[in-house]
């Protein structure tokens, strides 16, 4: 399968997410939320593309949320709501995000 080459014009991923937020009427402080939990996914693998990443990567950023940060339940819960969210909607995977268990989106 050949990679798909990303041109210069298309919108980066974060604003694509914004762009999904806004067509859905969502508050901008969710939009905030949302955009800041999908960045510090990629920032915690390394920027690696979340396409990249799957349910895997998205419980070990989970735990490290609740073990290493000690973030509260609705903290966690918030970030457990973005990046779904980011998988169902931006990049329309919804099938890698179905089986997670972890979000509860399925």
């Amino acid at each position: 399968m050949e990679a798909k080459a990303v041109s210069q014009d298309s919108p980066r991923l974060l604003d694509r997410m914004r762009a999904e937020i806004r067509l859905r009427h969502y508050s901008i402080r969710t939009e905030e939320a949302y955009v800041d939990w999908a960045r510090r996914f990629i920032l915690y693998h390394n920027k690696r593309h979340p396409k990249e990443m799957g349910a895997e990567e998205v419980r070990d950023f989970l735990s490290h949320l609740a073990t290493e940060r000690n973030v509260s339940a609705s903290t966690q819960n918030q970030a457990k709501s973005a990046l779904p969210f980011l998988y169902r909607e931006v990049l329309h995977m919804a099938r890698a995000c179905a089986c997670w268990k972890v979000c509860g989106c399925a």
